[in-house]
């Protein structure tokens, strides 16, 4: 086993180097830069503010410069929000959209999960075709589209829950159903296939055999043998919704990481850009690694190497 973690951290820093050195190259190959706007700073400005950030330095030199400080986890300072370093703007905006993802996959795991084992169970029935139905709706409907219609519904209909804004518990159910909809719908539709398929195998038909039916059934014979298609998905799924919630932070007005992202995208405020993206890269080998080791407890068919 720690042969095996030892080996998936290296790759994992392997995977992570190459993200960062692309996304590096690619923003820096794009036209433009940073400080083209439309109000022009005087060449002598322009010049000073290139220098203080290494701008007019070759790009080979400016990536030496960049890999410098990320090995030292450190990102610079940020181009938009003068005089604030980025690993500030993480640490102040990383927790609330780490909080709001983790509302969301804990939405997404027990309706979808919930739905998934109902429907297997009723397959062919009158709760199955309506599962079926809901998750088919919640993949294709588009999370913004959603979380207008609840903030709609909700907020200026009924009047039950808040709009925007962070300032207690509530403030998190309309962000988190918004975001938790498409997984919800996408874990039930794996669920219900990943049983259908279980429940047919033969052990299963002996375990009724025997005369064990219901809860019992469902927990010791037939999650334990379906899970596998589940966990592998909850490894990038996590990584996603902790820092893939740009568009629902924005309709909310959450002070998240994506909230930061978009301004950063649209005013090539490298630095930021770039730990986002490493920031996800590092979520998604992490998670990844948890799934590998997740495999072996829940199977124990499965060797780790």
């Amino acid at each position: 086993m720690t042969r095996f973690l030892l080996s998936r951290i290296l790759y994992g820093l392997v995977v992570v180097w190459a993200v960062a050195t692309i996304t590096f190259f690619l923003m820096h190959l794009v036209p433009g830069g940073p400080f083209d706007t439309e109000k022009k700073f005087p060449p002598e400005i322009l010049a000073n503010i290139k220098a203080k950030y290494h701008l007019d330095q070759p790009l080979w030199r400016q990536y030496a410069f960049y890999m410098s400080d990320l090995s030292r986890l450190r990102f610079g300072p940020s181009f938009k929000y003068r005089n604030r370093r980025v690993e500030d703007i993480l640490g102040q905006t990383f927790p609330v959209s780490m909080y709001l993802g983790f509302c969301a996959l804990m939405i997404a795991i027990a309706l979808g999960l919930s739905a998934g084992i109902i429907s297997a169970l009723e397959h062919n029935r009158a709760f199955d075709r309506l599962s079926i139905l809901a998750a088919t709706l919640g993949i294709s409907l588009p999370g913004f589209v959603l979380a207008t219609v609840l903030i709609y519904l909700c907020a200026h209909r009924l009047k039950i829950l808040p709009p925007a804004l962070l300032e207690d518990w509530r403030h998190y159910l309309l962000p988190a159903f918004s975001l938790a909809a498409a997984p919800a719908a996408y874990l039930a539709r794996l669920s219900r296939s990943s049983l259908l398929e279980t429940i047919s195998r033969p052990f299963v038909s002996a375990a009724r055999a025997r005369g064990i039916y219901g809860a019992r059934l469902v927990m010791r014979h037939l999650l334990k043998n379906s899970l596998s298609p589940v966990v592998t998905v909850l490894g990038p799924l996590t990584a996603m919704l902790i820092t893939g919630s740009f568009v629902i932070e924005k309709i909310f007005s959450i002070p998240g990481m994506g909230r930061y992202f978009i301004t950063a995208v649209t005013n090539r405020d490298y630095p930021l850009i770039m730990a986002v993206t490493i920031v996800y890269a590092v979520l998604i080998v992490v998670m990844n690694i948890i799934v590998d080791v997740a495999y072996a407890l829940l199977d124990p068919r499965v060797r780790i190497r």
